[in-house]
């Protein structure tokens, strides 16, 4: 489904998700991942297309998305101490129904404000300055600041600006791969060895984040029935083959 989006809509995130929720009428007790990754995703596309810088928040919020699609494929579930399955969705749906809670808050104060805005100020305000000034005698407070007092304040001063010099910052690198490019590679790698490893796909681009997008890969391949798998020697080792229905001739 193609839709166009106004950016000044989406405040972060959350917002995002919420408004593919609530425009598909989606349960958000049983958000359908792999739906709300594919809009969150081409959002962010979209976001690039126009040349418009993706907030580091949006790509937590997308890695988070693909890492609960990753578990939700996987075959070995995760259980708690009772022996109790644990859904990778059940922390994003907290933090989704305590954002609309916020939310719903936020709109009402803001209400309350634009309430108060129209209201007329005190008029007795100067007076009460006044006689404020009065009972706080400013002089004598400057009175009692001495050497030793100054000092501390001028510490303080330049410790707050050393710390702000080396204050670390963080930069959001844009890594050039995607799913897509990645689903590509592997089944060309497959016409290549119709039979293939994931060590020796590893071997090939061993850096970690090209490991991370095959795996992804791989998953979305197994979802669509592109290829299959097999278990292979070795501890987390597998082979994986492509079907013979999808190969041309």
């Amino acid at each position: 489904m193609s839709f166009e989006i106004k950016l000044p809509l989406f405040e972060g995130p959350f917002d995002l998700l919420l408004f593919f929720i609530q425009r598909d009428e989606l349960d958000i007790h049983d958000i359908p991942i792999n739906q709300i990754t594919k809009d969150f995703l081409d959002y962010l596309q979209h976001l690039e297309k126009m040349n418009v810088e993706v907030a580091s928040e949006f790509i937590l919020v997308a890695a988070t998305l693909m890492r609960i699609k990753a578990k939700l494929l996987l075959p070995r579930p995760v259980l708690d101490e009772t022996g109790e399955e644990i859904d990778p969705r059940e922390e994003l749906v907290r933090h989704l129904l305590e954002y609309k809670k916020y939310k719903s808050v936020i709109e009402e104060l803001s209400q309350m404000e634009g309430d108060r805005l129209q209201k007329e100020t005190r008029g007795n305000v100067v007076k009460e300055l006044k006689k404020l000034a009065e009972t706080n005698n400013v002089e004598s407070e400057l009175q009692d600041i001495d050497l030793y007092k100054l000092l501390k304040v001028f510490q303080k001063v330049l410790s707050r600006h050393q710390y702000e010099l080396n204050k670390p910052t963080h930069k959001v690198v844009q890594y050039p791969y995607t799913i897509a490019t990645q689903r590509a590679y592997v089944l060309n790698r497959l016409i290549e060895t119709p039979r293939l490893s994931f060590t020796e796909l590893i071997s090939l681009s061993p850096e970690k984040i090209v490991v991370i997008f095959n795996f992804l890969s791989i998953l979305d391949l197994l979802q669509m029935r592109k290829i299959t798998m097999h278990l292979g020697d070795g501890f987390n080792n597998f082979w994986i083959e492509r079907i013979e229905e999808e190969l041309v001739d």
